[in-house]
């Protein structure tokens, strides 16, 4: 029985299966735990989201921010993008299955006995580990409520890009779902920057990575992706980045906790 880790698979089919064929992952005994985007940008994500789901409960995932944005488009609450490739799941015979499967998922999972955090960009260090469970519950009880397709709606932007404990309603909500699935570089009061996307050395002024503050995690280890350009980060205690940029050109990652073996596979890879 083992516990493997994955990073960012956006639609990569085909690496996911040879890194879990390498690892002798076996749904019946392992666990399969995911940071979040699962599709899109990669060339089967009709495929990505029917297997996952096929796995059922020894897949564990979170919500990344390509897979809330499949879910506005699937409320109609926004019109794909030319480089989206997620017209295969909104039309498919069983489209409505797995996009309620992937509403279900939540931003933030927790394991007490792996004492093991994931999520798909991050916890803010102005957050304690129970403020996080907290606000990342408030936003999956709008998420399985009728109030959904409103949230969806009223989801995208950039404001409010700084914390309040005061804010309310879908300015709130909006502002919980950016930090847990879009942040990269933030002030030391906690305001996001949403332009920069580069690696760590590419700080705006008076930014740092949310990850080179002093987190409040409780001594559970986090599990994050989102951040392709950081090629994973495998070299601070108690974190875990994942994302080594697949769709991009780069790896798709797969990591067993128990042992630490890592598990590496290129998009033009074929499973075999």
């Amino acid at each position: 029985m083992a516990d493997f880790a994955v990073g960012d698979i956006q639609g990569c089919l085909a690496p996911l299966q040879q890194v879990l064929h390498d690892a002798h992952f076996n749904p019946q005994r392992d666990t399969l735990w995911c940071v979040g985007d699962l599709i899109n940008r990669g060339p089967d994500s009709l495929g990505t989201l029917r297997f996952l789901k096929s796995l059922g409960p020894a897949v564990k995932t979170v919500l990344g921010n390509h897979d809330l944005h499949l879910l506005a488009a699937a409320h109609g609450a926004k019109k794909l993008k030319a480089g989206d490739d997620l017209h295969s799941i909104l039309n498919a015979p069983d489209a409505a299955e797995l996009l309620a499967w992937l509403q279900r998922q939540p931003l933030l999972l927790e394991d007490k006995k792996l004492k093991l955090l994931i999520c798909h960009a991050g916890i803010p260090h102005i957050w304690s580990l129970q403020q996080a469970r907290d606000y990342a519950t408030e936003v999956q009880q709008v998420l399985n409520s009728d109030q959904a397709g409103e949230f969806f709606a009223a989801m995208y932007g950039n404001e409010p890009a700084c914390w309040r404990p005061d804010l309310s309603g879908l300015p709130r909500l909006r502002c919980i779902v950016n930090y847990f699935t879009r942040m990269r570089f933030i002030a030391a009061d906690g305001t996001l920057d949403f332009a920069a996307k580069e690696d760590a050395g590419s700080a705006p002024e008076g930014m740092r990575p949310w990850f080179e503050y002093d987190l409040q995690l409780a001594h559970n280890t986090l599990i994050f992706g989102h951040w392709a350009a950081l090629q994973g980060v495998f070299d601070r205690p108690r974190l875990l980045g994942l994302d080594t940029g697949c769709v991009w050109g780069g790896n798709l990652t797969l990591v067993n906790l128990q042992s630490g073996a890592q598990f590496h596979c290129p998009l033009e890879k074929q499973h075999g």
